[in-house]
């Protein structure tokens, strides 16, 4: 007997669907790169073909569905996928299957809100179906339904459903899902880490990187040529780098040139620069900059005066040139004039 869709989306947000992705656990870390990300990917996408797509095959009896104005039904924000990041190029797929079939088979999960008066739904899961409709209906397919199941779900239980959808999609990256992770554990789980693990059966210390990347600010995330191309693994210890507030001076200072490049190369119609190399020159900006701030400056008669020898966390060393020509009075000052511009670079002395 085929379940009912109450049941159904119960077992849904139970995590009784078999396959679903759970973050690395030590098993699936064995096995190269290649072959544990396309076991994570086999595995996600059965467990989305088993949660979503039976409700197509029949298996699943309909309770509530409907055939929707895309108008009328918004993205739910809690989404971790950037409705405005939609475009008809990375939808073209999607786009020619529905095309192709005579319409959207598989349907969407929506739910009913109240008190707006443009929208009687939201989009829990199927954002992307809900985008090619309403750019179908405005280009050609004016009479294209949107195809939606409807769900009584409060917001945390919609975040879960949600996070099924998206762990399928490659194209939702991995900064968008961390920081909607990071967004959940205040709203939802009440920042307890272990809570949102075990409620969505992920591993504590993937889901804890997860939250750390998410603190990645914007204006580094400018730096990489999409913020698709900020993924986990690299971005962590970029992320780790932002607890020295030193460090996170000088990476801000990098990724703001970077940004600058990746446009300028962007206006050539250039290839942008790779994320591996950004990574790379973000890390390694501190270095860089020390090696790069060899500030010397000179006394009377073009003589060295005063000059950076290192900075580090220990402190600034300098050393003083004889033969310089000047007072003391006047070195002290070309000394005051080296520490600012030190400071202004974001190396000066931690007080």
């Amino acid at each position: 007997m085929a379940k009912k869709q109450k049941d159904y989306l119960t077992a849904l947000l139970a995590d009784e669907i078999e396959g679903r992705e759970t973050g690395p656990t030590e098993s699936e870390s064995e096995g190269t790169p290649a072959l544990r990300a396309d076991r994570s990917r086999r595995n996600s996408l059965l467990g989305r073909e088993s949660a979503l797509a039976r409700v197509a095959s029949g298996e699943v009896r309909q309770v509530t569905q409907l055939a929707l104005d895309p108008a009328r039904v918004r993205p739910w924000t809690g989404n971790a996928r950037s409705y405005s990041h939609l475009n008809e190029d990375n939808c073209r797929e999607l786009i020619d299957a529905i095309i192709a079939e005579g319409g959207q088979k598989v349907p969407a999960v929506v739910r009913r809100i109240e008190g707006d008066p443009e929208f009687e739904f939201e989009v829990i899961a199927g954002t992307r179906r809900h985008w090619s409709i309403s750019w179908l209906r405005q280009n050609s397919y004016p009479d294209l339904k949107f195809l939606a199941q409807v769900a009584d779900l409060d917001d945390e239980a919609a975040f879960r459903l949600a996070d099924i959808e998206n762990r399928a999609r490659k194209d939702v990256s991995d900064l968008e899902r961390a920081r909607n992770y990071a967004a959940a554990l205040k709203t939802h789980y009440g920042n307890h880490q272990s809570r949102m693990a075990e409620r969505l059966k992920l591993s504590q210390s993937w889901l804890s990187k997860m939250i750390k990347v998410a603190t990645i600010p914007d204006s580094v995330v400018a730096a990489f040529a999409s913020p698709a191309d900020v993924q986990l693994k690299p971005a962590y210890p970029l992320a780790q780098a932002f607890s020295d507030p030193k460090k996170a001076a000088l990476i801000q200072k990098a990724a703001k040139d970077l940004a600058t490049k990746q446009a300028q190369l962007r206006n050539e119609g250039k290839p942008p620069i790779p994320a591996p190399d950004v990574i790379k020159a973000l890390l390694t900006t501190e270095q860089a900059s020390a090696k790069d701030r060899e500030i010397v400056l000179n006394g009377a008669h073009d003589r060295p005066a005063v000059s950076l020898q290192r900075t580090n966390r220990q402190g600034v060393t300098l050393r003083l040139h004889s033969g310089h020509g000047l007072s003391d009075d006047e070195l002290l000052a070309k000394i005051k004039l080296l520490l600012e511009t030190l400071a202004a670079d974001g190396g000066g002395l931690q007080r």
